[in-house]
């Protein structure tokens, strides 16, 4: 079993309660807009990290994280991307490879908005992590938390930091 810490849109901000509700997780995620590569560097430090680059990153992250990262965690096939959509809703740039090649777990940021959701024609879970950091319009910030037990995703947990 893996257990995941996923966060998005820090915008150079990270709060000291990530790493105690990361804590216990084997790997941290991170689906973009880091904002500085001291977020990136400072989580890296802490666990080990995977990540893509968002709209708002400069060339540094750009030229340590990519935009698409498909990988396999235990037996789930992941795409992490930061402007991806959603269900019924995917941008341009995913929207034909999902379609030809849907992973079972498929990640993005990009909206700030926290979104769990099941794509029963790709037969896909969407988690959007909402955005973590103080920069933007949403109203809460927040995580997500789960594991990856061979081909199951599980223990989905929503994390609250803090009003923004």
């Amino acid at each position: 079993m893996t257990r995941i810490g996923l966060l998005s849109d820090t915008h150079g901000y990270l709060d000291e309660a990530i790493f105690t509700h990361f804590d216990r997780c084997d790997e941290i995620w991170h689906a973009g807009d880091f904002g500085d590569m001291a977020v990136a560097d400072t989580l890296s430090a802490f666990k080990p990290l995977k990540g893509v680059f968002g709209n708002i990153d400069g060339s540094v992250i750009r030229n340590s994280y990519p935009e698409n990262l498909r990988f396999r965690c235990e037996a789930v096939n992941v795409w992490m991307t930061h402007i991806g959509g959603y269900p019924g809703r995917y941008s341009l740039q995913v929207k034909q490879e999902i379609q030809r090649h849907p992973p079972q777990l498929f990640i993005s940021g990009h909206s700030h908005i926290l979104k769990v959701m099941y794509d029963q024609k790709l037969q896909c879970l969407h988690l959007n992590p909402g955005a973590a950091g103080k920069q933007g319009w949403h109203k809460v910030r927040t995580l997500l938390r789960f594991s990856i037990d061979d081909n199951r995703i599980e223990n989905l947990e929503v994390i609250e930091l803090a009003v923004r």
